[in-house]
């Protein structure tokens, strides 16, 4: 499976969380079957956004980069999230990109304006099959988030930027197309057709990324393969901050980092958000901590004691639910119904608390 990953340029908040979780809880799930996980993220350590913090802070690009990367990482191992395979950069893959982009413009699927090379929407029959939106719409998103549906000199607005010639004042590098960098979306294929091939299991993120990314990133596979980048998509609900989708570009954020620097438990950040299924839109508000928290220390409490309900059924249970389309509150309900049960002395078994910890720690994550 592959993950879309971070531009780091800002802290990881509860929004990528939410995701990187979403994607954890399928490793868990596939290797609780007995399955080899091959799991690729990356991470766009060269765009637009990165720059545009750099010269803002007067920070090097590079040094902002390696710097936030390394606080999502340890954001990541705080929450237990399992880590991927291979975690790679766009920066050491720009030689995989160029060469992808050469290969479509090689087909006749792509054009140059002004040294910039564009995919022309035109030449990709399945355009559509993963976010299934009229035209109308397409537009409306590509231009909110990063296409340029305005730029004079395209065939049609819906064109996308492969491979941007070079800008002065931004960091470039050569390839079969000249001196430039990667444009947008190609950088995920190039990058899950390298290391997965093509048609892998899974692919995904978040809700947002359905269109543009994901729809243009499957055309530029099937361009270059003549088959589908991947045979499923997963995409995770948007996490949301007084009444508004929570972003770094509306500055409404939750950091994972703060949140662990104000001494809130990481078992408890991922309760709080394993409280929620993966594909509904939700809401963070001042009540999702405590209930956790209340959560997390009722769980503790069951697992302390000496004899306890039978645990299989909650094993079983727990199974069924993430089997169920990842419905990670109904493993919770389960396990939460076990511990009542336990705290009103209800089970004699001893050996139930240690089945109950292996479960809630190898299949939901938490560690207690």
């Amino acid at each position: 499976m592959y993950a879309c990953g971070i531009t780091p340029y800002d802290a990881a908040h509860l929004g990528h969380a939410f995701t990187y979780l979403t994607f954890d809880l399928v490793n868990r799930v596939w290797r609780d079957a007995g399955h080899d996980v091959d799991y690729v993220q990356n991470t766009t350590d060269i765009d637009d956004p990165l720059l545009e913090r750099a010269r803002d802070t007067g920070v090097d690009w590079r040094d902002l980069a390696h710097r936030e990367i390394d606080v999502f990482r340890r954001d990541m191992a705080a929450l237990r999230i399992l880590p991927p395979t291979s975690f790679v950069g766009v920066v050491e893959s720009v030689d995989l990109i160029s060469d992808l982009a050469a290969r479509i413009r090689d087909s006749g699927a792509a054009y140059e304006l002004d040294g910039d090379l564009y995919f022309s929407a035109a030449e990709a029959p399945e355009f559509g099959e993963i976010s299934h939106l009229d035209r109308e719409r397409m537009l409306e998103l590509f231009g909110e988030r990063g296409g340029d549906p305005r730029r004079p000199g395209k065939k049609d607005p819906l064109d996308w930027l492969l491979w941007r010639a070079e800008r002065p004042d931004e960091p470039a590098w050569d390839s079969p197309l000249g001196r430039g960098r990667p444009g947008w979306h190609i950088e995920c294929s190039a990058i899950a057709l390298d290391r997965l091939g093509p048609g892998f299991d899974l692919n995904g993120g978040g809700s947002d990324l359905i269109f543009p990314h994901h729809e243009m990133g499957a055309a530029e596979a099937r361009c270059a393969t003549g088959g589908p980048n991947a045979h499923h998509h997963l995409h995770v609900g948007m996490v949301g901050l007084d009444g508004e989708k929570m972003s770094k570009s509306l500055g409404n954020l939750v950091f994972v980092s703060r949140l662990r620097e104000e001494g809130v438990d990481p078992a408890v950040i991922r309760l709080a958000m394993l409280a929620h299924h993966y594909r509904a839109p939700w809401e963070w508000t001042d009540a999702e901590l405590p209930a956790a928290t209340a959560r997390a220390e009722r769980w503790r409490a069951a697992l302390a004691l000496g004899a306890a309900p039978d645990a299989a059924p909650v094993l079983a249970a727990v199974r069924a639910a993430l089997a169920e389309d990842l419905d990670s509150p109904a493993a919770l309900a389960a396990v939460d119904a076990w511990a009542d049960t336990a705290l009103t002395g209800g089970g004699a078994d001893t050996g139930a608390p240690a089945l109950v910890r292996a479960t809630v720690d190898t299949l939901l994550g938490v560690l207690l």
